[in-house]
């Protein structure tokens, strides 16, 4: 029934770890608890608070777009979602990384560098007159 990827709510349900018995149930509870002549009120109150927050995500969204300017409007924000990070694999494809990267010029230039003869009796050390 909620397997649809355009159901905002059914997401929610399912991140809530709440099935249909459950909210039914929840359901029954606040119809006992609240009893008939409260419920609408609740009820009214319940409909106002999801259409604000409705509003609000859909106002950071047109302030975000509207900041970032071009070139974000097709961003997959799924990929930031930190739920489908898994440690191991991060780990993994750095180190397989590590092994394929080819040695690029800092790492070129980094590299120790071999050493130089010894100078000769009475040879004068190189001099650079520039650099003093």
């Amino acid at each position: 029934m909620c397997k649809k990827d355009g159901l905002v709510s059914c997401k929610l349900i399912f991140m809530f770890g709440l099935s249909a018995e459950k909210l039914l149930l929840l359901a029954l509870l606040a119809v006992l608890i609240l009893g008939p002549e409260r419920l609408p009120y609740y009820a009214k109150q319940l409909g106002e608070w999801a259409r604000k927050g409705k509003r609000m995500v859909d106002n950071a969204q047109v302030q975000m777009k509207s900041e970032l300017g071009e070139g974000f409007e097709d961003m997959d924000w799924k990929k930031l979602d930190p739920r489908q990070y898994d440690p191991r694999r991060i780990v993994r494809e750095a180190l397989m990384e590590e092994k394929k990267r080819p040695a690029n010029a800092a790492e070129t230039l980094n590299r120790a560098k071999p050493p130089q003869k010894p100078l000769e009796f009475g040879e004068s050390p190189p001099f650079d007159q520039e650099s003093t």
